[in-house]
């Protein structure tokens, strides 16, 4: 019976992802048909590269990504896994299929700079989708992450260099006015793109170190309502035992912890950290 339970949560949560994954190509079939394509402007990585080739050879745009993001999906089977390798094929198919649909449809703006900042945006946000829920429509970070094992590069940086000859490629194809529009539609789509994994959750994770942590910790509780958690450390410089007090409030609540440090131990050590994500129901609650 727990067996059977399992299995039907495995399929809801396989079913939540599918559904993610196809509002995620769908987003980036819309924005690379109805905003990029009719200005002439790409993107960075194999989708930058897939659109460079449709408008030098006329090969539709969906067979050119199936092609050209094969080598890397069963790079990705063999080094990442089989879930990332299912959820990559479902997303890049969706994407050609998409893409093919809705080619010929009328583009939302033929101004420029409209097209580089919400198809970018849209784009960031389909492909952050895909992403999140286990899967990539482009294969240039899969070859990021195996190359960098041989060569002294961070992915971030083999990526970087990648969409430098991409980019230098479309200013001879596309002109360079496009050229500059497309790095413009990259950077905004990469920033779209993290807020999408990163999620949306604006926190701060706080270390303070205090002679007067008990009161602390008592105050932000009473007057924040978060509870914290007494990390115990010993000074370097000192040797004296101490506790650190560590908390994690909202963005909005950091003015008001401030003035609880400055009335109750303004000479406490402070840290403010930013948090990409925080999980567990006791936070959640706290905030609502």
């Amino acid at each position: 019976m727990v067996k059977k339970q399992h299995e039907t949560e495995t399929a809801r949560h396989f079913i939540f992802r599918l559904f993610f994954i196809t509002l995620g190509a769908g987003l980036a079939a819309g924005a690379i048909e109805l905003f990029l394509v009719p200005n002439s402007i790409i993107d960075g990585g194999i989708i930058g590269i897939g659109l460079i080739l449709n408008i030098m050879t006329g090969i539709p745009f969906g067979i050119l990504i199936l092609i050209l993001n094969l080598p890397f999906l069963f790079a990705g089977y063999k080094h990442i896994g089989k879930n990332f390798f299912i959820s990559s094929s479902i997303a890049i198919v969706l994407l050609a299929i998409i893409e093919a649909t809705i080619k010929g449809m009328d583009p939302i703006t033929t101004e420029p700079l409209l097209a580089t900042v919400f198809g970018g945006l849209m784009l960031g946000i389909g492909v952050g989708l895909v992403i999140r829920n286990g899967g990539a429509l482009d294969g240039t970070e899969i070859l990021g992450i195996l190359l960098t094992r041989r060569i002294p590069y961070s992915v971030g940086e083999f990526v970087m260099f990648f969409n430098i000859f991409i980019f230098s490629w479309a200013g001879f194809v596309l002109g360079w006015e496009q050229a500059m529009f497309s790095i413009l539609t990259y950077y905004i789509a990469s920033k779209a793109i993290d807020a999408v994994i990163q999620g949306l959750d604006d926190t701060k994770a706080i270390l303070l170190v205090s002679d007067k942590s008990e009161e602390l910790a008592e105050t932000i509780n009473e007057r924040l309502g978060r509870s914290v958690t007494k990390l115990h450390g010993r000074g370097g410089y000192a040797n004296v035992e101490t506790d650190v007090i560590y908390v994690v409030i909202t963005r909005l609540e950091l003015s008001k912890l401030k003035e609880i440090i400055r009335t109750t131990d303004p000479d406490a050590f402070t840290t403010v950290m930013d948090t990409q994500e925080t999980y567990g129901s006791k936070f959640k609650s706290a905030i609502h």
